[in-house]
Protein backbone atom coordinates (compact mmCIF):
# COMPACT_ATOMS: atom_id res chain seq x y z
CA UNK A 1 0.00 0.00 0.00
CA UNK A 2 1.40 3.52 -1.37
CA UNK A 3 0.93 6.00 1.74
CA UNK A 4 1.86 9.52 1.24
CA UNK A 5 3.21 12.18 3.42
CA UNK A 6 5.52 14.91 4.79
CA UNK A 7 7.99 13.35 7.56
CA UNK A 8 9.03 15.63 10.29
CA UNK A 9 11.96 17.30 9.91
CA UNK A 10 15.07 15.61 11.89
CA UNK A 11 14.87 18.09 14.74
CA UNK A 12 11.05 17.54 15.20
CA UNK A 13 11.74 13.41 15.27
CA UNK A 14 14.19 13.21 17.12
CA UNK A 15 11.83 15.15 20.00
CA UNK A 16 9.38 12.69 19.41
CA UNK A 17 10.92 9.45 17.90
CA UNK A 18 8.62 6.51 17.68
CA UNK A 19 5.49 8.75 17.27
CA UNK A 20 3.51 8.79 13.82
CA UNK A 21 4.83 10.83 11.03
CA UNK A 22 1.81 10.34 8.63
CA UNK A 23 -0.04 14.30 8.52
CA UNK A 24 -3.63 15.29 7.25
CA UNK A 25 -3.89 17.25 4.64
CA UNK A 26 -0.66 16.43 2.63
CA UNK A 27 -2.26 16.07 -1.24
CA UNK A 28 -3.52 19.02 -0.67
CA UNK A 29 -0.23 20.65 0.27
CA UNK A 30 1.52 18.94 -2.29
CA UNK A 31 -1.14 20.43 -4.91
CA UNK A 32 -0.55 23.75 -2.90
CA UNK A 33 3.43 23.27 -3.46
CA UNK A 34 4.02 22.25 -7.15
CA UNK A 35 7.50 21.15 -8.43
CA UNK A 36 10.17 22.98 -6.57
CA UNK A 37 11.98 25.82 -8.59
CA UNK A 38 15.64 24.65 -9.14
CA UNK A 39 18.82 26.23 -10.50
CA UNK A 40 18.69 26.89 -13.93
CA UNK A 41 19.74 23.41 -14.96
CA UNK A 42 20.40 20.71 -17.36
CA UNK A 43 16.94 18.65 -17.43
CA UNK A 44 15.94 20.57 -14.71
CA UNK A 45 12.44 22.35 -15.33
CA UNK A 46 9.19 21.42 -17.20
CA UNK A 47 9.26 23.04 -20.24
CA UNK A 48 7.11 23.98 -22.86
CA UNK A 49 7.64 25.81 -26.11
CA UNK A 50 6.24 26.80 -29.63
CA UNK A 51 7.71 25.56 -32.20
CA UNK A 52 7.58 26.62 -35.95
CA UNK A 53 4.26 25.60 -38.05
CA UNK A 54 7.07 24.55 -40.48
CA UNK A 55 8.54 22.08 -37.62
CA UNK A 56 4.92 20.84 -36.62
CA UNK A 57 4.43 20.18 -40.04
CA UNK A 58 7.53 18.04 -40.51
CA UNK A 59 6.99 16.11 -37.18
CA UNK A 60 3.54 15.09 -38.62
CA UNK A 61 4.78 13.99 -41.42
CA UNK A 62 7.67 12.27 -39.94
CA UNK A 63 4.53 10.33 -37.70
CA UNK A 64 2.56 9.82 -41.04
CA UNK A 65 5.47 7.95 -43.20
CA UNK A 66 6.51 6.19 -40.18
CA UNK A 67 9.86 7.40 -39.85
CA UNK A 68 9.05 8.48 -36.12
CA UNK A 69 6.50 6.26 -33.60
CA UNK A 70 3.39 8.31 -33.14
CA UNK A 71 2.35 10.36 -30.20
CA UNK A 72 2.82 8.25 -26.84
CA UNK A 73 3.06 4.85 -29.60
CA UNK A 74 5.60 2.66 -27.90
CA UNK A 75 8.28 0.93 -30.36
CA UNK A 76 11.44 -1.15 -29.59
CA UNK A 77 14.12 -3.36 -31.14
CA UNK A 78 13.27 -6.93 -31.27
CA UNK A 79 15.62 -7.73 -28.40
CA UNK A 80 14.21 -5.43 -26.32
CA UNK A 81 10.54 -6.45 -24.19
CA UNK A 82 8.62 -3.62 -22.34
CA UNK A 83 7.68 -5.81 -19.06
CA UNK A 84 5.86 -3.45 -17.07
CA UNK A 85 4.95 0.50 -16.58
CA UNK A 86 4.00 1.63 -13.26
CA UNK A 87 2.18 5.80 -13.83
CA UNK A 88 2.96 8.20 -11.33
CA UNK A 89 1.43 8.22 -8.07
CA UNK A 90 0.48 10.96 -6.09
CA UNK A 91 3.98 12.90 -6.35
CA UNK A 92 3.17 15.18 -9.37
CA UNK A 93 6.65 16.31 -10.19
CA UNK A 94 9.25 15.01 -12.77
CA UNK A 95 10.65 11.90 -12.06
CA UNK A 96 14.47 11.58 -11.56
CA UNK A 97 17.56 9.21 -10.79
CA UNK A 98 17.10 5.41 -9.06
CA UNK A 99 18.70 3.93 -6.58
CA UNK A 100 18.68 -0.39 -5.91
CA UNK A 101 18.44 -2.39 -2.99
CA UNK A 102 17.89 -5.88 -2.72
CA UNK A 103 14.42 -5.93 -4.52
CA UNK A 104 13.43 -2.76 -4.16
CA UNK A 105 14.22 0.29 -6.49
CA UNK A 106 14.07 4.02 -5.08
CA UNK A 107 12.84 6.33 -7.50
CA UNK A 108 13.57 9.98 -7.18
CA UNK A 109 10.77 12.63 -8.47
CA UNK A 110 10.85 16.72 -7.64
CA UNK A 111 7.82 16.64 -4.64
CA UNK A 112 9.81 13.72 -3.20
CA UNK A 113 10.50 9.83 -3.63
CA UNK A 114 8.92 6.48 -4.56
CA UNK A 115 10.04 3.39 -3.29
CA UNK A 116 8.98 0.23 -5.58
CA UNK A 117 9.15 -3.40 -4.58
CA UNK A 118 10.74 -5.16 -7.77
CA UNK A 119 10.66 -8.24 -6.32
CA UNK A 120 8.76 -9.50 -9.48
CA UNK A 121 9.66 -7.17 -12.62
CA UNK A 122 6.61 -7.77 -14.64
CA UNK A 123 4.49 -6.32 -11.97
CA UNK A 124 6.74 -3.79 -10.07
CA UNK A 125 4.52 -2.43 -6.60
CA UNK A 126 4.81 0.83 -4.89
CA UNK A 127 5.52 0.56 -0.99
CA UNK A 128 5.93 4.10 -0.25
CA UNK A 129 5.66 8.04 -0.97
CA UNK A 130 7.55 10.33 0.35
CA UNK A 131 6.43 14.13 0.14
CA UNK A 132 9.49 15.95 0.46
CA UNK A 133 9.63 18.88 -2.19
CA UNK A 134 13.36 19.92 -3.23
CA UNK A 135 14.56 19.98 -6.80
CA UNK A 136 15.74 17.49 -8.46
CA UNK A 137 15.80 15.32 -5.37
CA UNK A 138 18.63 12.67 -7.00
CA UNK A 139 18.42 10.02 -4.52
CA UNK A 140 20.86 7.01 -3.71
CA UNK A 141 21.11 4.74 -1.12
CA UNK A 142 23.44 2.63 1.47
CA UNK A 143 22.39 0.44 4.19
CA UNK A 144 19.57 1.88 6.36
CA UNK A 145 20.31 5.18 4.97
CA UNK A 146 19.13 6.94 2.42
CA UNK A 147 20.62 10.60 0.78
CA UNK A 148 18.31 12.81 -1.43
CA UNK A 149 19.38 16.21 -2.86
CA UNK A 150 17.93 19.87 -2.94
CA UNK A 151 19.10 22.23 -5.42
CA UNK A 152 16.28 24.84 -5.01
CA UNK A 153 16.20 27.55 -2.37
CA UNK A 154 13.65 26.48 0.49
CA UNK A 155 12.40 28.11 3.41
CA UNK A 156 13.77 26.00 5.85
CA UNK A 157 15.42 22.05 6.07
CA UNK A 158 11.55 20.19 6.18
CA UNK A 159 9.89 18.39 3.91
CA UNK A 160 7.22 20.90 4.30
CA UNK A 161 9.39 23.67 2.94
CA UNK A 162 8.51 26.08 0.16
CA UNK A 163 10.40 28.18 -2.21
CA UNK A 164 12.32 31.28 -1.00
CA UNK A 165 14.85 33.20 -2.61
CA UNK A 166 18.40 31.95 -2.58
CA UNK A 167 19.14 35.69 -1.64
CA UNK A 168 17.84 35.54 1.74
CA UNK A 169 20.25 34.00 4.10
CA UNK A 170 18.29 31.87 5.75
CA UNK A 171 17.08 29.96 2.81
CA UNK A 172 18.03 26.46 3.06
CA UNK A 173 20.22 23.91 0.36
CA UNK A 174 21.84 20.87 0.62
CA UNK A 175 21.53 17.14 1.49
CA UNK A 176 18.61 15.42 3.55
CA UNK A 177 19.03 11.65 4.86
CA UNK A 178 16.59 8.87 5.30
CA UNK A 179 16.37 5.87 7.85
CA UNK A 180 15.04 3.37 5.51
CA UNK A 181 15.47 0.34 7.79
CA UNK A 182 11.74 -0.01 7.31
CA UNK A 183 11.07 0.67 3.63
CA UNK A 184 7.41 0.83 3.82
CA UNK A 185 7.95 3.86 6.23
CA UNK A 186 11.28 6.01 5.56
CA UNK A 187 12.06 8.43 8.78
CA UNK A 188 13.98 11.63 7.85
CA UNK A 189 16.83 11.93 10.65
CA UNK A 190 19.34 14.18 9.51
CA UNK A 191 19.42 17.37 6.97
CA UNK A 192 23.40 18.98 5.84
CA UNK A 193 23.44 22.47 4.29
CA UNK A 194 25.84 22.84 1.29
CA UNK A 195 27.44 25.22 -0.51
CA UNK A 196 25.20 26.03 -3.57
CA UNK A 197 23.06 23.00 -2.43
CA UNK A 198 23.21 19.80 -3.71
CA UNK A 199 22.53 19.71 -7.33
CA UNK A 200 23.35 15.40 -7.56
CA UNK A 201 25.67 13.66 -4.96
CA UNK A 202 27.92 10.55 -5.12
CA UNK A 203 28.43 8.19 -1.92
CA UNK A 204 31.95 6.88 -1.51
CA UNK A 205 30.55 3.60 1.21
CA UNK A 206 33.27 3.06 3.86
CA UNK A 207 32.60 0.37 7.17
CA UNK A 208 31.67 2.69 9.54
CA UNK A 209 31.06 6.02 7.86
CA UNK A 210 29.29 7.33 4.34
CA UNK A 211 31.57 10.22 2.42
CA UNK A 212 29.29 12.19 0.35
CA UNK A 213 30.41 13.97 -2.78
CA UNK A 214 28.13 16.87 -3.51
CA UNK A 215 28.05 18.32 -6.98
CA UNK A 216 26.43 22.02 -7.16
CA UNK A 217 27.25 25.34 -9.50
CA UNK A 218 26.05 28.38 -10.58
CA UNK A 219 27.07 30.72 -7.87
CA UNK A 220 26.07 34.05 -7.59
CA UNK A 221 27.74 37.45 -5.31
CA UNK A 222 24.20 37.91 -4.17
CA UNK A 223 23.25 34.65 -2.65
CA UNK A 224 25.15 34.58 1.19
CA UNK A 225 25.32 30.83 0.54
CA UNK A 226 26.45 30.47 -2.54
CA UNK A 227 29.01 33.08 -3.78
CA UNK A 228 32.22 32.98 -6.03
CA UNK A 229 34.21 31.05 -6.74
CA UNK A 230 33.20 27.67 -6.17
CA UNK A 231 35.54 25.58 -7.67
CA UNK A 232 35.12 22.68 -6.11
CA UNK A 233 32.70 20.11 -3.98
CA UNK A 234 31.66 19.48 -0.68
CA UNK A 235 32.43 16.80 1.12
CA UNK A 236 29.93 15.59 4.00
CA UNK A 237 30.89 12.56 6.26
CA UNK A 238 28.01 10.56 7.53
CA UNK A 239 28.36 8.31 10.48
CA UNK A 240 25.94 5.31 9.96
CA UNK A 241 25.76 4.55 13.94
CA UNK A 242 24.50 8.59 14.03
CA UNK A 243 23.52 9.75 10.87
CA UNK A 244 22.36 12.84 12.90
CA UNK A 245 26.06 14.23 13.36
CA UNK A 246 26.71 13.91 8.88
CA UNK A 247 28.74 17.22 8.63
CA UNK A 248 30.78 18.88 6.05
CA UNK A 249 34.17 18.15 6.48
CA UNK A 250 35.90 20.20 3.06
CA UNK A 251 35.58 21.78 0.05
CA UNK A 252 38.23 20.65 -2.04
CA UNK A 253 38.79 22.82 -4.66
CA UNK A 254 39.37 20.75 -8.01
CA UNK A 255 39.83 24.15 -10.52
CA UNK A 256 42.29 26.25 -8.76
CA UNK A 257 43.25 29.15 -10.62
CA UNK A 258 43.55 32.96 -10.56
CA UNK A 259 40.43 35.23 -10.51
CA UNK A 260 36.96 35.87 -8.90
CA UNK A 261 35.46 32.31 -10.59
CA UNK A 262 38.88 30.56 -9.72
CA UNK A 263 39.84 27.52 -12.56
CA UNK A 264 38.51 25.38 -14.95
CA UNK A 265 36.73 26.45 -18.09
CA UNK A 266 36.26 30.10 -18.74
CA UNK A 267 33.35 29.84 -21.31
CA UNK A 268 31.94 32.32 -23.72
CA UNK A 269 33.32 34.89 -24.98
CA UNK A 270 36.44 32.70 -24.63
CA UNK A 271 34.77 29.41 -25.99
CA UNK A 272 31.31 30.16 -27.41
CA UNK A 273 28.84 27.69 -26.82
CA UNK A 274 30.44 26.17 -23.47
CA UNK A 275 29.33 26.55 -20.60
CA UNK A 276 31.47 27.74 -17.82
CA UNK A 277 32.63 25.71 -14.86
CA UNK A 278 31.66 27.20 -11.58
CA UNK A 279 31.76 23.31 -9.58
CA UNK A 280 30.59 20.27 -10.63
CA UNK A 281 27.22 18.22 -12.20
CA UNK A 282 28.05 15.08 -11.34
CA UNK A 283 30.77 12.60 -10.29
CA UNK A 284 31.08 8.67 -10.73
CA UNK A 285 33.37 7.14 -8.16
CA UNK A 286 35.01 3.86 -8.60
CA UNK A 287 36.25 2.58 -5.48
CA UNK A 288 37.91 0.10 -5.85
CA UNK A 289 39.85 1.17 -7.74
CA UNK A 290 40.22 4.93 -6.00
CA UNK A 291 39.10 6.67 -8.42
CA UNK A 292 36.61 8.83 -9.64
CA UNK A 293 35.43 10.79 -12.82
CA UNK A 294 33.58 14.37 -12.24
CA UNK A 295 31.49 16.27 -15.19
CA UNK A 296 32.39 19.38 -14.01
CA UNK A 297 30.18 22.08 -16.89
CA UNK A 298 33.19 23.19 -19.27
CA UNK A 299 35.63 19.95 -18.17
CA UNK A 300 35.76 16.45 -17.80
CA UNK A 301 38.12 14.98 -15.34
CA UNK A 302 39.94 12.25 -13.27
CA UNK A 303 40.68 11.85 -9.91
CA UNK A 304 42.07 9.99 -7.07
CA UNK A 305 40.18 9.44 -3.78
CA UNK A 306 42.20 7.32 -2.06
CA UNK A 307 42.07 10.15 0.94
CA UNK A 308 37.98 10.33 0.24
CA UNK A 309 38.51 13.93 2.10
CA UNK A 310 41.12 14.99 -0.31
CA UNK A 311 40.59 13.68 -3.50
CA UNK A 312 43.60 14.57 -6.15
CA UNK A 313 43.25 15.79 -9.67
CA UNK A 314 45.07 13.52 -12.03
CA UNK A 315 43.92 15.13 -15.83
CA UNK A 316 41.62 17.61 -16.82
CA UNK A 317 40.19 18.13 -20.95
CA UNK A 318 37.95 20.16 -22.55
CA UNK A 319 36.03 19.78 -25.54
CA UNK A 320 35.57 23.60 -26.92
CA UNK A 321 33.80 22.03 -30.20
CA UNK A 322 31.31 19.84 -29.69
CA UNK A 323 30.49 19.77 -25.66
CA UNK A 324 28.36 22.43 -23.95
CA UNK A 325 28.04 20.64 -20.83
CA UNK A 326 29.74 17.86 -19.14
CA UNK A 327 27.04 16.45 -17.56
CA UNK A 328 27.98 12.86 -15.91
CA UNK A 329 30.46 9.97 -16.69
CA UNK A 330 30.67 6.32 -16.45
CA UNK A 331 33.74 4.08 -16.32
CA UNK A 332 34.52 0.76 -17.84
CA UNK A 333 34.77 -2.36 -16.01
CA UNK A 334 38.66 -2.55 -16.35
CA UNK A 335 38.89 1.66 -15.42
CA UNK A 336 40.64 2.19 -18.75
CA UNK A 337 37.94 4.03 -20.34
CA UNK A 338 35.54 6.71 -19.53
CA UNK A 339 32.60 7.74 -21.43
CA UNK A 340 31.32 11.66 -20.52
CA UNK A 341 27.58 12.51 -21.84
CA UNK A 342 27.17 16.55 -23.37
CA UNK A 343 23.63 17.84 -22.44
CA UNK A 344 23.79 19.87 -24.82
CA UNK A 345 20.47 21.93 -24.31
CA UNK A 346 20.20 21.54 -20.77
CA UNK A 347 18.35 18.59 -21.77
CA UNK A 348 15.33 20.98 -22.48
CA UNK A 349 16.15 21.03 -26.45
CA UNK A 350 15.36 18.97 -29.32
CA UNK A 351 18.87 18.29 -30.51
CA UNK A 352 18.73 14.55 -31.68
CA UNK A 353 18.09 15.53 -35.51
CA UNK A 354 20.22 16.13 -38.17
CA UNK A 355 20.93 20.10 -38.47
CA UNK A 356 22.81 19.12 -34.73
CA UNK A 357 24.79 16.26 -35.95
CA UNK A 358 26.13 13.44 -34.63
CA UNK A 359 29.29 15.00 -32.57
CA UNK A 360 26.77 17.49 -30.18
CA UNK A 361 24.60 16.55 -27.47
CA UNK A 362 26.64 12.86 -27.17
CA UNK A 363 28.60 10.92 -25.57
CA UNK A 364 32.35 11.32 -25.55
CA UNK A 365 34.51 7.78 -24.90
CA UNK A 366 38.05 8.90 -23.76
CA UNK A 367 40.42 5.91 -22.78
CA UNK A 368 42.90 6.24 -19.79
CA UNK A 369 46.05 6.08 -20.78
CA UNK A 370 48.91 5.65 -18.74
CA UNK A 371 49.31 4.60 -14.77
CA UNK A 372 49.39 6.40 -11.46
CA UNK A 373 49.94 9.94 -11.55
CA UNK A 374 50.28 10.14 -15.32
CA UNK A 375 47.12 8.47 -16.24
CA UNK A 376 45.91 10.17 -19.05
CA UNK A 377 42.25 10.70 -20.69
CA UNK A 378 42.22 10.20 -24.47
CA UNK A 379 39.62 11.14 -26.70
CA UNK A 380 38.48 8.24 -28.98
CA UNK A 381 35.01 9.20 -30.71
CA UNK A 382 31.40 9.97 -29.70
CA UNK A 383 28.74 7.74 -29.83
CA UNK A 384 24.66 9.35 -30.23
CA UNK A 385 21.77 7.42 -30.95
CA UNK A 386 20.99 6.84 -34.85
CA UNK A 387 17.57 7.71 -34.60
CA UNK A 388 16.48 11.36 -35.31
CA UNK A 389 13.59 12.72 -33.47
CA UNK A 390 11.06 16.01 -33.63
CA UNK A 391 11.72 19.43 -32.86
CA UNK A 392 8.52 18.59 -30.54
CA UNK A 393 10.85 15.80 -28.66
CA UNK A 394 14.14 17.28 -25.59
CA UNK A 395 16.19 14.69 -26.61
CA UNK A 396 20.15 14.61 -25.42
CA UNK A 397 22.71 12.14 -23.81
CA UNK A 398 21.66 11.48 -20.11
CA UNK A 399 21.69 8.77 -17.19
CA UNK A 400 22.68 5.17 -18.01
CA UNK A 401 24.79 2.91 -16.57
CA UNK A 402 27.05 -0.45 -17.59
CA UNK A 403 25.43 -3.82 -18.52
CA UNK A 404 28.14 -6.17 -16.39
CA UNK A 405 29.44 -8.45 -19.53
CA UNK A 406 32.96 -9.61 -19.30
CA UNK A 407 35.19 -8.53 -22.33
CA UNK A 408 32.74 -6.40 -23.17
CA UNK A 409 31.59 -2.55 -22.81
CA UNK A 410 28.28 -2.28 -22.95
CA UNK A 411 26.02 0.50 -21.19
CA UNK A 412 22.25 1.16 -21.22
CA UNK A 413 21.45 4.84 -21.57
CA UNK A 414 18.52 7.19 -20.97
CA UNK A 415 17.98 9.81 -23.73
CA UNK A 416 15.03 11.91 -22.76
CA UNK A 417 12.64 11.62 -25.32
CA UNK A 418 14.58 9.58 -27.25
CA UNK A 419 14.12 6.77 -25.17
CA UNK A 420 16.70 4.31 -23.92
CA UNK A 421 19.53 2.84 -26.20
CA UNK A 422 21.80 -0.18 -25.78
CA UNK A 423 25.45 0.48 -26.93
CA UNK A 424 28.46 -1.22 -27.58
CA UNK A 425 31.96 0.59 -26.90
CA UNK A 426 33.89 -1.97 -26.67
CA UNK A 427 35.96 -0.81 -29.54
CA UNK A 428 36.27 3.08 -28.36
CA UNK A 429 36.69 4.60 -31.54
CA UNK A 430 33.80 2.70 -33.39
CA UNK A 431 30.55 2.82 -31.05
CA UNK A 432 27.20 1.45 -32.44
CA UNK A 433 23.76 0.76 -30.66
CA UNK A 434 22.48 -2.55 -30.17
CA UNK A 435 18.99 -2.16 -28.99
CA UNK A 436 16.76 0.66 -28.19
CA UNK A 437 13.01 1.71 -26.53
CA UNK A 438 11.45 4.50 -27.48
CA UNK A 439 7.48 6.08 -27.36
CA UNK A 440 6.75 8.78 -29.70
CA UNK A 441 6.43 12.57 -28.93
CA UNK A 442 4.59 13.46 -25.99
CA UNK A 443 2.89 16.07 -28.68
CA UNK A 444 3.35 16.68 -32.17
CA UNK A 445 2.88 20.61 -32.06
CA UNK A 446 4.49 21.44 -28.82
CA UNK A 447 7.46 21.08 -27.31
CA UNK A 448 6.84 19.17 -24.11
CA UNK A 449 9.47 18.23 -21.96
CA UNK A 450 9.61 14.45 -20.93
CA UNK A 451 10.87 10.82 -21.59
CA UNK A 452 13.39 8.80 -19.81
CA UNK A 453 15.93 10.62 -17.23
CA UNK A 454 17.53 7.52 -15.93
CA UNK A 455 17.77 4.38 -17.55
CA UNK A 456 19.84 1.35 -15.34
CA UNK A 457 20.64 -2.20 -15.82
CA UNK A 458 20.27 -3.84 -12.32
CA UNK A 459 19.79 -7.68 -12.17
CA UNK A 460 18.68 -8.92 -15.04
CA UNK A 461 16.92 -6.19 -15.81
CA UNK A 462 16.53 -2.46 -17.03
CA UNK A 463 14.61 0.11 -15.14
CA UNK A 464 13.70 3.41 -16.62
CA UNK A 465 12.25 6.35 -14.43
CA UNK A 466 10.82 8.51 -17.22
CA UNK A 467 9.79 12.27 -16.53
CA UNK A 468 6.22 12.06 -17.04
CA UNK A 469 4.84 8.42 -17.80
CA UNK A 470 6.52 6.68 -14.64
CA UNK A 471 8.59 3.83 -14.50
CA UNK A 472 9.43 1.11 -16.99
CA UNK A 473 11.00 -2.16 -16.60
CA UNK A 474 12.46 -3.55 -19.82
CA UNK A 475 14.11 -6.64 -20.46
CA UNK A 476 17.13 -7.31 -22.99
CA UNK A 477 17.48 -10.63 -24.76
CA UNK A 478 20.58 -10.79 -27.01
CA UNK A 479 23.72 -13.01 -26.70
CA UNK A 480 26.29 -10.23 -26.13
CA UNK A 481 24.04 -8.96 -22.90
CA UNK A 482 22.97 -12.42 -21.89
CA UNK A 483 25.76 -13.20 -19.76
CA UNK A 484 24.90 -10.18 -17.39
CA UNK A 485 21.81 -11.87 -15.68
CA UNK A 486 24.42 -13.95 -13.49
CA UNK A 487 25.64 -10.83 -12.03
CA UNK A 488 23.29 -10.21 -9.31
CA UNK A 489 23.76 -6.97 -7.10
CA UNK A 490 22.24 -6.53 -3.57
CA UNK A 491 22.79 -2.77 -3.70
CA UNK A 492 23.66 -0.16 -6.73
CA UNK A 493 24.05 3.20 -7.03
CA UNK A 494 25.05 3.95 -10.74
CA UNK A 495 27.11 7.05 -9.66
CA UNK A 496 29.09 4.80 -7.03
CA UNK A 497 30.20 1.61 -9.21
CA UNK A 498 31.07 -1.67 -7.91
CA UNK A 499 33.63 -3.92 -9.36
CA UNK A 500 30.64 -6.41 -10.07
CA UNK A 501 32.62 -9.47 -11.04
CA UNK A 502 34.70 -9.49 -8.40
CA UNK A 503 32.05 -8.41 -5.70
CA UNK A 504 28.51 -9.96 -7.12
CA UNK A 505 28.90 -13.03 -10.05
CA UNK A 506 27.69 -16.05 -9.13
Amino acid sequence: MTSLRTPPSPRARLRRLGAASAAAGLLATLLATGSAVATPDPGDAPVRGTVSAEQAADARAAIQSGEIPGVDEIVHTSNIQHLANVPKGALKGLNTDIAFQGSYAFAGNYDGFRIFDISDPKAPRSVAEVLCPGAQNDISVSGDLLFLSTDSSRSDDSCASTSQPASVKESWEGVKIFDISDVTDPKYVAAVETACGSHTHTLVPQRKDVYVYVSSYSPNAAFPDCRPPHDGISVIKVPRKAPEQARVVGFPVLFPGEGPDGGGNPGAPTNPGVSKTTGCHDITVLPGKDLAAGACMGDGILFDIADPEHPRVIDQVQDNVNFAFWHSATFNQKANKVVFTDELGGGTGATCNAQVGPNRGANGIYDIVGKGKKRDLVFRSYFKIPRHQAATENCVAHNGSLIPVKGKDLMVQAWYQGGVSVWDFTDSAKPKEIGHFERGPLSATTLSVGGSWSAYYYNGHIYSNDMAKGLDVLKVSDRRTDPAARVRMHELNVQTQPDYFEDFED
